[in-house]
């Protein structure tokens, strides 16, 4: 998990710990998918507490706080289970019945209406999987007896395609990544330049970039990609405004003279003055411009283009823009707001709507714009020659203040919230501050917002990466005003969120990339593998675990994944083989254990891999010579070190191929590191510009050593 926080210590019980759960209450979690225990190691087995499982179940909407209660509530759902003929979502799969469907009495009739508008009719059996189109249909059974019920069916491909090539490519933080033309912060217009580049001079096959979901405005914004506001619509503020046609026939030109000189000041700010990225002062900027903007009328051709944005869209687009509208008026925080407008269906919601429909038409007309530059960075990478092109991250959950938490209320669990249970690196746990989506109320929809927010973000996609994708099966519930010591897992159908991931990355010809570092529960990477989706290796990760702990030879690692050296939220590989990262850790008061020690321990690790490395005959100059430093040197053997793994995509951190010793974000601090404010910069500290970059021999000679080996070993 990204940008995730840590809780303070819990304090002590003076009574001691609570009694363990009643048979009848764990019988009752265990029913709605609540788990009563879990495995922090495989000799260990924590049982959750009773507080834990009567929160969770009554964010549920199930009353478990009395023993009556416990008892009157497990007769209902086991009712509910004995009686229902189907589950409300029931997936169909290539070679195999549902289960579900399989059960049901003999001589029921089924009824089949497709997302396509046909109807199929069968009795006893469902078609087989490969006799229904893909999609999300409509079921209805009929028994012998009269008795009907309806469910979503899901009917997907078995698995995503394997890529057929193997390709690497550059990964960034977009924000971080400025041009001479960015207004402070790096934006769509530098992806594509980036894309375009990378593809055609570099050879690369892909662009990974950071969440671009919408964020929550205020003063200051939560830097943060990975509390967003939104999921479903991208944020304006990586806007090009200039790449905007309208931009050009704005009549107020002196003042877009002036916004272009401030824009100026705020990207020598970062650039020349080595100031930190201020995103709210760029998106003060920009939003002054796309008012101008907004004022030129809409050539016929554009129009019908927006206006096709808008139906395609629908309620939830009209929901988010709303949102953004009341919050210009009341504040980001929706559960302040008055009474009335913290529904987004109530009348004095639709009222204020109308009020502020100028404002609502505005950020319909930001998010139409900004998905159709999104739409252009892909496009260019593909015509680049990049077989996959950008990727894009899907974070794992939403800001509990933002527009998705108030759109969408009922799909989301009240009172709780996303983190994970104590482990060996952090014994207190932690509590990420986002609210997770209910399992049985997507079940219900047929994951109609699951659904909806992958279509949109695969229409400028051509990879998806999933943050913490071990979420599909299961999230650590943590309630409020508790220690996340007093969480517990709640399960999600994950036959179903996979099945509608790869329904919906097929139909977009898109890779699925699943982060799934650290702990992971037993089946789950064999599960993802066996659907398609790439996992993620981290090279200083891939240890011999279950064996003498040492680093995993190359032979040895995965091939269904992206490999890379490092990630936003671990130290650069120039930090980490100088041990720069441990320090920068002590300056900052984190450090659990004695300098010395940590110190000690990092050359070992370190030691470790460079020992392996060279072993393997890694350790030699670049394409053309000798590297500039040893340390170049080095980060250029961890490179050909991942190219002689199976791994189907190899990934730079960009900032890696400069020398950048600064990590872009630090898990564990808030204001004691400008975490998401930094620009890429070279081994000294300096900031430095996509053109710049583009024309770096340090970064030039990192590709060249790994479009050479890929040559030889590809």
């Amino acid at each position: 998990m990204t940008g995730q926080r840590s809780a303070e210590a819990p304090a002590e019980d003076p009574e001691g710990p609570e009694d363990p759960p009643s048979d009848d209450l764990s019988r009752l979690a265990e029913l709605h998918g609540v788990a009563t225990s879990y495995q922090p190691t495989a000799d260990r087995t924590v049982t959750a507490s009773v507080t834990a499982l009567t929160l969770a179940l009554a964010a549920l909407d199930v009353d478990a706080s009395t023993p009556a209660s416990v008892s009157a509530a497990l007769a209902v759902r086991e009712r509910e289970l004995r009686e229902r003929l189907l589950p409300p979502t029931v997936v169909c799969r290539p070679g195999a019945e549902p289960l579900a469907t399989a059960a049901l009495p003999s001589g029921t009739r089924l009824h089949i209406e497709t997302e396509q508008g046909d109807t199929r009719a069968a009795v006893d059996r469902l078609p087989p999987a490969d006799q229904l189109p893909s999609g999300v249909h409509r079921l209805t059974v009929t028994t012998p007896d009269g008795r009907t019920a309806t469910s979503h069916l899901v009917v997907a491909p078995a698995r995503l395609p394997t890529p057929t090539a193997r390709s690497y490519g550059l990964l960034v933080q977009l924000y971080s990544l400025l041009s001479r033309h960015s207004w402070g912060m790096g934006d769509l217009g530098d992806l594509g330049e980036l894309a375009a580049w990378a593809g055609r001079a570099l050879g690369a096959g892909f662009v990974q970039v950071n969440p671009l979901h919408a964020a929550v405005p205020g003063a200051p914004t939560d830097p943060s990609p990975y509390r967003p506001s939104s999921r479903r619509f991208p944020d304006p503020v990586h806007l090009r405004v200039e790449d905007v046609p309208e931009f050009a026939h704005v009549e107020d030109r002196e003042r877009v003279r002036a916004l272009l000189e401030r824009a100026g000041r705020l990207r020598e700010a970062v650039l020349e003055k080595g100031e930190l990225i201020d995103r709210d002062a760029v998106w003060e900027a920009k939003r002054e411009a796309l008012e101008l903007v907004r004022e030129v009328p809409l050539g016929p051709g554009r129009r019908a283009a927006y206006v096709d944005f808008l139906a395609q869209e629908g309620q939830a687009l009209e929901d988010h823009a709303t949102w953004c509208a009341l919050a210009e008026v009341h504040g980001s925080d929706w559960r302040r707001w008055p009474e009335g407008l913290r529904d987004p269906r109530s009348p004095e919601t639709a009222r204020a709507r109308g009020e502020l429909m100028d404002r609502v038409d505005l950020h319909c007309r930001l998010a139409w714009l900004t998905d159709t530059q999104l739409t252009a960075a892909q496009r260019i990478a593909r015509e680049a020659g990049m077989p996959v092109g950008i990727v894009h991250d899907l974070a794992v959950g939403v800001h509990p203040e933002g527009a998705d938490a108030w759109a969408q209320q009922e799909y989301f669990a009240a009172g709780m919230s996303v983190g994970a249970p104590p482990d060996a690196f952090n014994a207190r746990g932690q509590d990420w501050g986002l609210p997770p989506w209910r399992p049985d109320r997507l079940a219900e929809s047929g994951y109609e917002p699951y659904r909806r927010l992958l279509r949109a973000l695969f229409r400028y996609a051509g990879a998806l990466r999933i943050d913490h994708v071990m979420g599909l099966f299961r999230l650590w519930w943590v309630p409020q005003g508790q220690a996340p010591t007093e969480g517990t897992y709640v399960r999600y159908d994950a036959e179903a969120m996979l099945a509608i991931l790869v329904l919906e990355a097929s139909r977009a010809s898109a890779v699925v990339i699943g982060e799934d570092l650290g702990t992971v529960e037993p089946g789950v990477r064999e599960a993802l593998r066996s659907r398609g989706v790439l996992g993620t290796s981290v090279l200083w990760f891939e240890r011999d675990w279950d064996g003498d702990g040492r680093p995993l030879p190359p032979e040895s690692w995965r091939a269904d994944c992206l490999a890379t050296a490092t990630t936003h939220d671990l130290p650069s590989t120039a930090a980490r083989l100088t041990g720069e990262h441990v320090e920068l850790r002590d300056s900052l008061g984190l450090l659990t254990r004695p300098l010395e020690q940590e110190r000690a321990e990092a050359a070992a690790d370190t030691g470790e891999w460079l020992a392996l490395l060279s072993r393997l005959g890694l350790m030699r100059g670049t394409h053309g010579g000798h590297c500039a430093s040893e340390e170049e040197a080095e980060i250029q053997a961890v490179h050909r070190f991942l190219l002689r793994t199976p791994a189907r995509m190899v990934g730079i951190w960009l900032p890696d191929g400069v020398g950048d010793r600064r990590p872009q974000n630090l898990p564990g601090t808030w204001d004691q590191y400008p975490n998401w404010r930094l620009p890429i910069a070279d081994a000294q500290g300096r900031a430095m510009t996509l053109e710049e970059l583009a024309a770096s021999p340090r970064l030039r000679a990192l590709v060249e050593v790994l479009r050479g080996d890929a040559r030889r070993h590809g």
